[in-house]
């Protein structure tokens, strides 16, 4: 049996502007959410309440969440020999970008010389030698707070900004006294705490940062390796009595994920200071170092070579899903992906002269208008 089909007229994809006029605002915010960043920035101009979008701290919130892509997200490379901007390097399209360096956020004679140190929801941490201060600043939304030295001289080291649900914390270790002493900003009081060091010193490695989990900063100690923590809230000092991995050479500390309920351990193992193998932990249920991944075997020997046994030049951090392994004498990152278990290269910047051989410092930077300086 054959049917005739009935030709019916094409439906139209446009929808009525009757219907979108009377659509909730929270509906049509919740619609916007899972526009691409780039249509969405190209709406802006259409009418002022999806201009006022941009500045909203609920609605780049619900954005990074559901367009899957979220706002942009660089790695930043530091070099004294960048004076006047930062290299990024944009994950999302996988290309490179330049920041220039707003000096107007600095403070008078602050500009001629700085160092950025520490870097934590889009916000930048810079030394200030010249004003004897640390400069916190929002280069998104173009503030910034000059925060004075509990005392100067102030020889700090491990410092670490924080993002907290209201603002922010630092933390720092002073080695002016003979037993050193932990010292915590916190930006909603606008002052410094001081509380008890941590004895032995935790200086084996110059540039890792704490690892923020569970409320509390988490370092690792020199040989024999353990896992001490420093909770933010208490200024107390506490042990992860958890037992390490054999035969370690060296170990680094990340947090993961958004809500900081993870913690990650990168680690060597060998004998004699020289590793044979790199591999990466996680800590599970606060019990247990769970082995999650090793690095292929020529990636490990690449990395080997770079730092020359020399770990202390080896830091890590987290940076939107991936856990960045960098090495202050070499250009490069090393990056795993936890979601899809792999390892990668990221290619020195291509305005790097070949000459520059160290003073490489990489941060996360994940730009948040919302984030008060």
């Amino acid at each position: 049996m054959i049917t005739k089909s009935s030709k019916s007229k094409p439906s139209s994809t446009a929808m009525d502007p009757v219907i979108w006029s009377k659509l909730p605002q929270e509906l049509l915010e919740h619609i916007l959410c899972f526009l691409p960043l780039k249509t969405f920035l190209s709406l802006r101009s259409t009418c002022k309440h999806f201009n006022s979008l941009v500045f909203s701290p609920s609605f780049i919130t619900k954005h990074s969440s559901g367009s899957g892509s979220g706002l942009c997200s660089f790695l930043l490379l530091s070099h004294q020999q960048f004076y006047s901007h930062f290299p990024l390097y944009d994950t999302i399209i996988g290309s490179w970008r330049d920041l220039a360096i707003p000096f107007s956020l600095f403070p008078p004679f602050g500009s001629s010389q700085f160092n950025l140190i520490s870097s934590s929801n889009g916000l930048l941490c810079f030394a200030l030698p010249s004003c004897c201060s640390f400069l916190v600043c929002n280069m998104l939304a173009k503030s910034s707070r000059v925060i004075e030295l509990p005392f100067f001289p102030f020889s700090f080291e491990l410092l670490t900004l924080v993002s907290t649900p209201k603002g922010y914390k630092i933390f720092t270790l002073c080695t002016k006294f003979s037993s050193n002493q932990a010292f915590v900003y916190d930006s909603v009081v606008h002052s410094w705490t001081e509380h008890d060091g941590y004895q032995p010193l935790l200086f084996e490695n110059f540039h890792q940062e704490g690892a923020f989990y569970d409320g509390s900063l988490c370092f690792t100690t020199p040989e024999p390796f353990s896992v001490v923590c420093f909770d933010l809230g208490t200024g107390k000092w506490g042990n992860l009595n958890v037992e390490m991995p054999r035969e370690l050479t060296f170990v680094r500390l990340v947090s993961g994920v958004s809500d900081r309920k993870k913690l990650y351990m990168l680690g060597g193992i060998g004998r004699n200071g020289i590793s044979r193998s790199m591999r990466l932990w996680e800590l599970k249920e606060g019990k247990k170092w769970e082995e999650m991944e090793r690095l292929p075997e020529l990636m490990c020997r690449k990395f080997v070579s770079v730092c020359y046994h020399n770990y202390e030049h080896v830091y890590c951090f987290w940076h939107r899903g991936m856990i960045c392994v960098c090495c202050h004498t070499w250009p490069e990152i090393l990056y795993y992906k936890v979601e899809r278990r792999s390892w990668h290269w990221l290619p020195k910047c291509p305005w790097l002269p070949d000459k520059w051989s160290c003073g490489f410092r990489w941060f996360s930077f994940v730009p948040q208008l919302h984030a008060l300086a």
